[in-house]
């Protein structure tokens, strides 16, 4: 009995696991449809109700899936607190913590079904890739962000003393020109504050060279984990 549960729930190559992992992608798809349409306003009670059906539908799939996995796992509270444990019991966790709360409380606990999105990780090989991508170059993107949050702030210096005698109100502090930073640094460049002075320009015009350099390097080395991912793969098949 636990071998066939564990046939089933557990990611292999047998066409019964396949097809009750894409049942599942199909229940998470629908799952965060439904919680947009919820959304929209003036909704028939007739569709509400459709809408709390299936939302019960699936959270009553998905708790038996949740403890189907721990009842197969051979290590319970290894699985239990390991990344794929928790994102499964985040998935299910709002529909029950929802019971007897204010709606104001309802709302918050709603968005925390977003948190289902990431069980697609689990049955999708691109996006299981991608993870494992992700954990790979985990110490190259810490040390990335850390010197991107140390731009941020140097940048935030030099266009506060740039700009802050000619325009005190939107560079009236150092807090207030990270937001500029921030803005330029990242290339979004919103246009709500932006330098007049001929100095501030000449900074910025730098700011956005570094900005270029930030915004291409994360792609760089997540594409670089990527190849070192497939790659194995590929040549196992």
């Amino acid at each position: 009995m636990k071998d066939t549960i564990k046939n089933i729930v557990e990611y292999n190559d047998n066409k019964l696991s396949k097809s009750f992992a894409f049942f599942i992608q199909f229940l998470i798809v629908l799952s965060v449809i439904t919680f947009s349409v919820e959304t929209l306003p003036n909704l028939k009670p007739q569709t509400k109700a459709i809408l709390n059906s299936i939302e019960v539908f699936c959270v009553v799939v998905f708790t038996a899936e949740y403890l189907a996995r721990i009842y197969v796992a051979g290590n319970k509270p290894k699985f239990i607190f390991s990344f794929f444990g928790l994102i499964d019991l985040f998935a299910i966790l709002p529909f029950y913590l929802s019971f007897g709360l204010d709606l104001r409380s309802l709302r918050v606990l709603r968005m925390f079904r977003l948190f289902r999105l990431l069980k697609l990780v689990r049955y999708n090989r691109a996006m299981r890739h991608f993870a494992k991508a992700m954990l790979l170059a985990k110490e190259q993107i810490i040390l990335f962000m850390g010197v991107t949050l140390v731009l941020i702030y140097f940048a935030a210096i030099g266009i506060y003393y740039f700009e802050n005698e000619a325009q005190p109100e939107h560079f009236s502090s150092i807090f207030d020109s990270l937001w500029w930073s921030i803005v330029t640094l990242t290339t979004v460049g919103y246009g709500d504050v932006y330098p007049i002075t001929v100095g501030g320009r000449i900074f910025t015009f730098f700011i956005l060279l570094i900005g270029l350099g930030i915004v291409a390097i994360p792609t760089g080395i997540i594409s670089s984990s990527l190849t070192k991912v497939v790659e194995p793969d590929a040549e196992e098949e």
